[in-house]
């Protein structure tokens, strides 16, 4: 059954809200000296010339893994540069790799809200945000060697309406559709880190041709925007972490799944502040030592409450 349209136009304005708020906290500060940010235009659309901002130490040219980021902000708003990634992106360079952080077009400003009913819009700014995805990683491809960009390991990484695009990233790339044409047939992503994404899928339970890659997954269980299991009708349906979890370990897909208990989309962003060590183990050990490993961590902090809530007042109107 599909989530009431009330709680659901609610949560959107809600998460439109908090976003604006935090959107305006400032910029990516980048806390040692030998850090580097160099920014690139990498498409030009109906909607103006999207950029990236490529975060590195050293010289540009040195090559390293990479990290391309997507930001969230249920695809209405969002910065690539926002200071919220701040301490996410100074450990990633830290641990000597590159951050890619990018633009892409908000399908969602602008347009009627989705509704359980009708999803189309949701799914025209999820295919748009992956089109996006993919002009980009096909401008580092074909930069690589003045970037400094090892193509055998870019890492998808996203927040919210960004870990939604990075999961379908990933997802079409696998299943070769139509969206992933314009990138090179034997390239793949190397990995994906998810903070509260998940995928939408017109056709059924979310399959792939060929195995995804490795995927790390944070979810809270009370998540009311972007469904922590899954909602459904008939063959359409979002399908969330849990899920996606169970569909990696039915299928020996190596991934790690750490569902916090009793929170909701705060782990949208927290796990960028207070999971880094996990994240950085991560990198290393399912990526580059390529480890086979199937994980999940059940997670409470008995003295944390949730701050991402819909105001129940707000929900019986």
């Amino acid at each position: 059954m599909m989530p009431n349209y009330k709680l659901y136009l609610l949560s959107t304005i809600f998460l439109v809200l908090l976003f604006n708020s935090l959107s305006s906290t400032g910029q990516i500060v980048l806390q040692d000296k030998k850090y580097h940010v160099d920014t690139k235009a990498f498409s030009k659309t109906d909607s103006g010339t999207l950029k990236l901002d490529i975060y590195y130490s050293g010289k540009i040219t040195e090559t390293k893994p990479t990290v391309l980021f997507v930001f969230g902000g249920g695809f209405v708003m969002g910065r690539r540069d926002s200071k919220l990634y701040d301490q996410y992106f100074n450990a990633l360079i830290e641990n000597h790799y590159k951050v890619v952080s990018v633009d892409y077009r908000l399908g969602l400003k602008g347009k009627k809200f989705p509704s359980p009913f009708n999803t189309s819009n949701l799914k025209a700014a999820i295919d748009t945000a992956t089109t996006d995805i993919f002009d980009a990683t096909a401008y580092l491809i074909k930069n690589a060697k003045e970037l400094g960009i090892d193509t055998a390991m870019i890492i998808l990484s996203g927040s919210s309406a960004g870990a939604i695009t990075a999961l379908h990233a990933d997802y079409n790339k696998r299943n070769a559709t139509a969206l992933s044409k314009k990138l090179p047939r034997d390239f793949q992503y190397k990995g994906v880190i998810s903070f509260a994404g998940a995928i939408l899928s017109y056709h059924g339970a979310p399959k792939y041709t060929i195995p995804p890659a490795p995927t790390m997954l944070f979810h809270g269980t009370a998540d009311k925007l972007v469904p922590y299991n899954k909602v459904r009708l008939f063959n359409r349906g979002f399908f969330g972490s849990r899920y996606l979890a169970r569909t990696f370990k039915k299928n020996s897909y190596p991934y790690y799944f750490q569902y916090v208990q009793d929170m909701g989309h705060e782990i949208a962003g927290s796990p960028m502040v207070e999971n880094l060590p996990d994240i950085l183990w991560f990198i290393d050990s399912y990526i580059i030592k390529q480890k086979r490993y199937f994980m999940e961590v059940d997670f409470k902090d008995a003295d944390k409450k949730p701050t991402f809530n819909i105001p129940p007042a707000l929900i019986k109107r």
